[in-house]
């Protein structure tokens, strides 16, 4: 049951054009009834999940409140894995072991949507600074999602069997929570998945739509700190100095060459610096200057070479000025790219087919962002993720025709059209995992 807050805030975000799903939908009727039924109660954990959002790693009371309706549906379900990650397995007899995941961490994002139950969230990040704290990535309507889909799946065991294996994973914003769920044991304590699947809500997709692609999905990233060493002193002689700003400066620029000179440009990569730092006062030579990086990549192959040329190139413009001291390069973050297996791909678009309206599935470009649901691919495993869209039809319509602009994720006006979105996602994942489920 609703509550009044929660019963307003859906209303103020629903599209009453949008209440039911496809009249032509060819989904089996129990499924399509199932959908229906569970889609209140998945709102009204969405709107609980978006009011009251939590930081990479903070995510107790978000982890608490999944694992309970893990329980209540049936799942035996395990707490604290990689942190605060909930893991919930439903054997089913013999057969496939389809695994689903969701994220669950918010941003440090001031919400700015102004709709009843808001966030006004707020927390210490990890420098120990108070942030504004916001669902602004479509994680909260992952987890409803999911729940749905969970429901759906337990209370219909009659049309599948083996072992569903759901995943609620933190700290994907810091692309560490699944490495950090594998490395405590996610395959060797509950089975390595025949398959994972998993869906992301997208910005520029309308409501309804499903989006797609073939191999690689999102991009790999790492986040790399270097650091310039020179030598202080006075700004008003140079010459007794090692100016590592100079050295910065020449290594912001030297770096673009990887892109353009040593890299297919059949095979995309993104360098970009997001912060330089260094100095205090306008006459004072620093000791050290400090770059932070973004690198995005498709393959390993190239991430690896893309890397070392950063390394070397860092390396080569130090010691062309004198300094003494090499660069020091860290990689703080980072995580593979994501790849959504064609087989697996073609199996889902198949079942979809007949149940999400024509036309409405769509292939999309690869993208430069990223989503640490690639490393689920650890030991072969096949990955699927698909896009679920997001936007009002309305205002899709006005950003395809006149160029309105739409609200990014990461933004404080982002939100999932509902209950549109919510539907069309329980549907994808369910209809998925249930062909997943099918022998071939």
């Amino acid at each position: 049951m609703m509550n009044e807050k929660c019963s307003g805030f859906v209303a103020a975000m629903a599209l009453a054009s949008c209440g039911a799903l496809p009249a032509h939908s060819r989904v089996a009727p129990i499924a399509r009834s199932q959908i229906e039924s569970v889609v209140p109660q998945a709102l009204a954990l969405y709107a609980e999940l978006h009011e009251h959002p939590e930081l990479s790693n903070q995510e107790q009371r978000t982890a608490s409140v999944i694992a309970k309706r893990m329980q209540m549906l049936g799942y035996e379900v395990h707490e604290k894995v990689g942190g605060h990650g909930v893991v919930g397995v439903l054997k089913n007899g013999p057969g496939v072991l389809v695994m689903l995941r969701t994220d669950m961490d918010a941003l440090p994002v001031l919400e700015q949507t102004n709709i009843p139950g808001a966030s006004v969230a707020r927390a210490k990040d990890e420098s120990g600074r108070e942030v504004p704290v916001m669902h602004a990535c479509g994680h909260d309507l992952h987890m409803a999602a999911l729940m749905g889909t969970a429901e759906i799946l337990a209370n219909h065991r009659n049309l599948w069997a083996g072992t569903l294996v759901l995943v609620a994973q933190p700290a994907e914003e810091r692309l560490s929570g699944a490495r950090a769920m594998l490395k405590d044991g996610l395959y060797a304590r509950f089975g390595k998945p025949t398959v994972a699947f998993a869906i992301h809500v997208h910005d520029k997709l309308p409501a309804g739509s499903v989006g797609y692609t073939y191999g690689p999905f999102a991009a790999s990233a790492d986040s790399v700190d270097l650091i310039v060493h020179g030598r202080g002193g006075h700004g008003a002689y140079p010459q007794d100095a090692v100016d590592p700003i100079v050295i910065a400066a020449k290594i912001v620029l030297s770096l673009q060459t990887i892109v353009s000179r040593e890299n297919d440009p059949l095979d995309p990569v993104v360098i970009s610096v997001g912060s330089i730092h260094g100095g205090l006062k306008h006459n004072t030579i620093p000791d050290d200057v400090k770059l932070e990086l973004t690198v995005r990549t498709y393959h390993p192959e190239s991430r690896r070479r893309v890397l070392a040329a950063i390394a070397r190139i860092a390396n080569a413009e130090a010691e062309a000025a004198g300094a003494k001291e090499k660069p020091t390069m860290v990689i703080t973050e980072g995580t593979s790219a994501t790849v959504s297996d064609e087989t697996w791909t073609r199996r889902a678009l198949e079942a979809l087919g007949s149940v999400v309206d024509t036309g409405a599935i769509v292939a999309i470009r690869p993208e430069m962002g990223s989503e640490d649901f690639g490393e689920y691919a650890a030991g072969s495993v096949p990955t699927v993720m698909l896009q679920v869209g997001a936007v009002e039809p309305q205002k899709y319509e006005a950003f395809k025709t006149h160029g309105e602009p739409l609200a990014a994720i990461h933004s404080g006006q982002f939100l999932p059209a509902q209950p549109r979105t919510l539907q069309t996602a329980i549907l994808v994942e369910t209809t998925v995992a249930l062909r997943y489920f099918q022998r071939d």
